[in-house]
């Protein structure tokens, strides 16, 4: 059963014509929608009663019929770096995390989920071993990127990037991903250089992507040189594999002009050697690229532990031989475990309901990616 809060209005859904039109049939005056949406997105306000340039009997209305976001809080973590991870319960009874990320240049960065679940059965995320419940909405996509710009403007700080990296496939869910990515930068004025969107390695879409005339950056999880390791590791590769994924990431860069970024999990003993360092540098030899190495984050139904830092100073110091740059991420919210996915398994003890489950099957066999993806 829906809570009366789901029963409401949820204003951050609406565009500013939909506004206009909800508090027209309220009897309000037209020019209201521009006071409300100034006090929502130039002012950062999530409560009606701080919009004081407001009538009582307007706020009354809004109290009644309407709410400013509809994300329930479930859990928080606090790590001693600062981050900020949460996992939210959405209106049906889904789960999905967001993550806040200060770093000392004073970025603050959210990493937003786009599913709830995932449906690409990489077996090394914890979301990917959860399986698919379904594709988040662009205002639930947006909305958790909303939550941290209002408290962050409350404290006089400013949400500065946007990361779509949290739970599932944002080119599995396209229309809502880059409608949410349209609103970041619309109504929250996000730059589209600090916005960045991460994908498995969907090539139509990285295609459809390019074509979209957008300086949003892009980021590609690679992880192994070789298509059977690869697709061991992530099914999707079964569908395209690593030729597809290159080539479509050839085309971003020539339509775009952009660098296009390249997560490396660095895996102890799987993917660190100077060998699979020699195979990547070949591989990306060329293509205006920039590899990110992240020491991966250990989850519960994978053995995988994170590669050691002289591993992966000596894979990096082979990648810079063949022209290619890299760096190593910054691990941010280690000690809670701050991966997509992680927070919901620790709360939830790793349930998983049976659509979920027969959707992670359809990933491991292949097929994940199915015909919505074209």
């Amino acid at each position: 059963m829906l809570s009366s809060r789901h029963c409401k209005t949820n204003l951050y859904r609406l565009t500013f014509a939909e506004l206009t039109e909800f508090l027209t049939a309220q009897g309000e005056k037209a020019y209201r929608a521009r006071q409300i949406w100034h006090w929502m997105y130039e002012q950062r306000v999530n409560r009606f009663d701080a919009m004081t340039n407001l009538p009582g009997s307007t706020i009354a209305k809004l109290q009644a019929s309407a709410t400013l976001g509809s994300l329930d809080l479930v859990a928080r973590q606090q790590s001693r770096d600062d981050t900020e991870k949460r996992l939210y319960r959405l209106h049906d009874g889904q789960f999905i995390e967001s993550v806040l990320m200060p770093y000392d240049d004073d970025r603050m960065t959210a990493c937003i989920s786009s599913q709830a679940g995932c449906a690409m059965g990489c077996v090394f995320c914890a979301t990917g071993q959860m399986g698919y419940a379904r594709n988040l909405t662009a205002g639930e996509i947006f909305e958790q990127a909303m939550v941290f710009a209002c408290e962050l403007h409350a404290r006089g700080e400013r949400l500065s990037n946007v990361v779509f990296m949290g739970m599932g496939e944002p080119f599995h869910n396209y229309a809502a991903s880059l409608a949410a990515l349209r609103q970041l930068m619309d109504r929250l004025k996000i730059g589209a250089r600090h916005i960045t969107l991460s994908t498995v390695g969907l090539a139509p879409q990285i295609r459809r992507f390019a074509d979209e005339g957008l300086q949003v950056s892009l980021a590609v999880s690679l992880h192994k040189t070789d298509d059977a390791q690869r697709s061991a590791l992530m099914p999707v590769n079964r569908r395209w594999g690593i030729e597809a994924l290159l080539d479509a990431c050839r085309y971003y860069v020539s339509r775009t002009n952009r660098r296009i970024t390249f997560e490396w999990a660095a895996i102890a003993g799987e993917n660190d050697t100077a060998e699979e360092a020699h195979r990547l540098g070949l591989l990306l030899s060329g293509l205006l690229c920039h590899v990110n190495i992240i020491p991966l984050n250990t989850t519960g139904d994978y053995a995988g532990l994170p590669a050691q830092s002289a591993s992966i100073k000596r894979f990096s110091d082979v990648l810079r031989g063949y022209g290619v740059s890299s760096t190593v991420r910054v691990r941010r919210g280690i000690d809670i475990d701050a991966g997509c996915g992680q927070l919901k398994t620790a709360v939830l003890g790793g349930k998983q309901n049976g659509k979920a489950a027969a959707a992670t099957e359809r990933a491991r066999d292949g097929a994940a990616a199915d015909d919505r993806l074209r």
